[in-house]
């Protein structure tokens, strides 16, 4: 059978022997990688079964540059959110462009990008109709959906204080966000892709950061929104949600709206095995290898154990996508890394 085959099988809950997983690499263990083995490309290397794609954008930014009070080792990206370099590896401090606006009128005329003309989106279908000629899953990225670029744009406290005491400026932005986030729904799953990524960390680790009333009034319908534009064009497409934390209060309600993946799940702060016996029946499971202790701290016969004991009651079973919960970053030992490459492996014999 071909990997596309296997990975949709597995997916469906179907016990073929065969367990997608899944990692991404910070830029300096990519840069580990490459001095390591020569090689360029580590999805080519591993064999890792998805390819991620995310459009350019070619609207320009020079539109957003009255937003910032200083342009100096700033980039600015298609949102208008600027960046600017951290101390540390590839960290950056978000520099948010609406972070003093007080009326409607300031949101209204703020330059919010234009879907359909600030994006390449000539090849798209191309780029997912080559990924799937290669025998790969065409994954189209749009997490970040709502909240996190809502927030990003505002300020996360400033946004919050809307939401609570400013429901109309709230209602605005998420709304003009929401309108540039169906575009690009309706136009990956037009090009093909099998999967659209969205999500937006709207937990902590102890639980949720807003209320879940909350979550229902501002988020919830402009999701489900989004998930429908995407469906109606395409109802076989997976939605995959990405959230970190424990997200729990909401799980059912991201089933109910159309979410059929679901990521991290982070061990840290939820119990994958839990969630499996809850959800599984109902949701593909994707992560659940922990990032902040497991994979960065433990020794590699550690990680094999981990990697063996989620293989063991999680995967067997299907419906699940063996990752790490977030980026593998600079901690991560190579031996670490090799050890659940191994173990993978070793189970799918591929």
């Amino acid at each position: 059978m071909s990997l596309r085959a296997d990975f949709f099988d597995a997916l469906n809950g179907k016990r073929n022997g065969y367990l997608p997983f899944d990692f991404e690499l910070c830029p300096s263990l990519g840069e580990e990688f490459k001095e390591r083995t020569g090689c360029e490309d580590y999805h080519d290397y591993y064999g890792l079964p998805i390819r991620k794609y995310s459009v350019e954008y070619i609207g320009g930014t020079e539109k957003f540059n009255k937003y910032f009070d200083s342009l100096e080792n700033i980039s600015i990206n298609s949102w208008g959110i600027g960046f600017k370099k951290g101390m540390a590896y590839h960290f950056n401090q978000k520099i948010h462009p609406m972070k003093s606006f007080s009326t409607l009128s300031e949101f209204e005329s703020y330059p919010y990008p234009d879907p359909e003309r600030d994006f390449l989106w000539d090849n798209t279908a191309d780029v997912a109709k080559s990924i799937k000629s290669r025998d790969l899953i065409a994954y189209a990225n749009m997490s970040q959906t709502i909240f996190e670029t809502a927030w990003q744009m505002r300020g996360m406290e400033r946004l919050m204080i809307d939401m609570a005491e400013e429901p109309e400026l709230a209602h605005y932005h998420f709304d003009r966000v929401t309108e540039v986030r169906c575009e690009f729904a309706r136009r990956y799953a037009s090009a093909g892709f099998d999967i659209i990524a969205v999500g937006d960390d709207v937990s902590s680790q102890l639980g949720m950061m807003i209320s879940v009333d909350m979550w229902r009034e501002f988020l919830k319908p402009r999701l489900a929104e989004i998930i429908s534009c995407a469906k109606k064009i395409n109802p076989e497409i997976y939605i995959f949600y990405h959230g970190c934390g424990n997200l729990q209060a909401i799980i059912p309600e991201l089933i109910d709206i159309g979410v059929n993946i679901l990521n991290p799940i982070q061990p840290e702060c939820m119990d994958p095995f839990e969630v499996k016996k809850r959800y599984g029946d109902k949701l593909v499971l994707w992560g659940a290898l922990g990032t902040q202790r497991v994979m960065p701290f433990g020794t590699s016969d550690e990680v094999r154990k981990a990697c063996m004991q989620l293989i063991e009651k999680m995967g067997r079973t299907g419906r699940f996508v063996l990752s790490p919960s977030h980026v593998l970053e600079p901690e991560v030992l190579w031996d670490n890394i090799q050890a659940f490459i191994e173990t993978v492996r070793k189970y799918n014999k591929r």
